[in-house]
């Protein structure tokens, strides 16, 4: 006798095809002309699809955000070269033409969508650098374990710098921050909070 398995399982090629015909469309016309049914037949999906999954169009544009930092860091798929400053900077790293062009167009297209609610601007906030921000706590923590810096040191606070600085460019100044600058940012900033002495001349 079978049993069933409570319905079709979920197709996650789908679900890429769609957060990524959002973000495309996000670039391209913004939040306010984004539209549900364009995305379906971007992603070849029906709307009942996207709506089972995201019932609003808010939650489907956040989802689709989260996706631009990648999957949740773990220290196993971080840089582990020894020294903070080493992993930091093998973080990092050069963003083609073209991703550039798609992260301020996205950046752009959310303007509305921020101004909405407070609720809203967090959600999106969380998604877009929530995943940098989490990656550099784990680089600090672990510089902290190995005793590089010190214990009483706010490393949660000072893992949002380069984050937000980047997401600020893109936000406000409308243009990218490249990995000299977020460098410089770790020298002059970053590893002094962290009571790190920087590299020398």
């Amino acid at each position: 006798m079978s049993t069933s398995t409570g319905g079709r399982p979920r197709d996650a090629s789908r679900d890429e095809a769609i957060l990524d015909a959002t973000l495309d469309l996000l670039a391209q016309v913004g939040y306010d002309d984004l539209t549900t049914a364009e995305v379906a037949r971007r992603a070849g999906a029906g709307k009942a699809t996207i709506y089972r999954r995201w019932p609003s169009k808010a939650d489907l544009v956040v989802a689709a955000v989260g996706r631009m930092g990648g999957d949740e860091p773990t220290l196993d798929h971080l840089p582990d070269t020894g020294t903070l400053r080493g992993d930091l900077a093998a973080l990092f790293r050069p963003q083609t033409p073209e991703e550039d062009a798609r992260s301020l167009g996205v950046m752009r297209g959310l303007t509305s969508l921020l101004s909405q609610s407070s609720e809203l601007a967090e959600a999106a906030s969380a998604a877009i650098i929530g995943p940098f921000v989490d990656s550099q706590r784990l680089l600090m923590e672990r510089a902290v374990t190995r005793g590089e810096v010190p214990a009483d040191v706010d490393v949660a606070t000072v893992a949002r710098v380069t984050p937000s600085m980047t997401a600020f460019r893109l936000a406000v100044e409308r243009r990218p921050i490249d990995v000299d600058e977020l460098m410089h940012l770790v020298d002059v900033v970053v590893l002094p909070a962290l009571r790190v002495a920087p590299p020398g001349p």
